[in-house]
């Protein structure tokens, strides 16, 4: 996911765990505190409307807890915000399709008679 918003001209930021992660997959990334870590942090970051995208995965009642300043600016900014994969994914393939002028709308009533064919 990461590998495809660089190569859609996104410049990745991190906290710090999640940076030297991506570092070592070869990925340029920019360090930023967590908002316990003291200013400025992601939140600011957020704030000054330097985020474009939120992808924040979190694991444990403590983390989840910790990302709760960060949804509410994200949200409060209206900035898309996701917290699994498979929704990260799906926006970066929708990014990438927007921009390569391959988005297509199919109505739903075409998946809904496929599905019946093969039934």
């Amino acid at each position: 996911i990461c590998q495809s918003l660089v190569k859609l001209d996104f410049e990745l930021i991190a906290t710090s765990g999640t940076a030297s992660y991506l570092v070592e997959q070869g990925l340029k990334v920019r360090t930023v505190n967590k908002v316990l870590e003291g200013r400025p942090h992601i939140v600011d970051e957020i704030e000054n409307r330097d985020v474009a995208l939120v992808i924040n995965t979190t694991e444990g009642m403590q983390a989840l807890a910790d990302s709760k300043s960060i949804r509410r600016s994200a949200l409060m900014n209206k900035i898309p915000y996701y917290t699994t994969v498979a929704g990260a994914r799906a926006a970066t393939e929708g990014i990438a399709a927007l921009r390569d002028d391959q988005l297509e709308v199919t109505p739903l009533q075409v998946f809904h008679a496929a599905a019946n064919a093969k039934a």
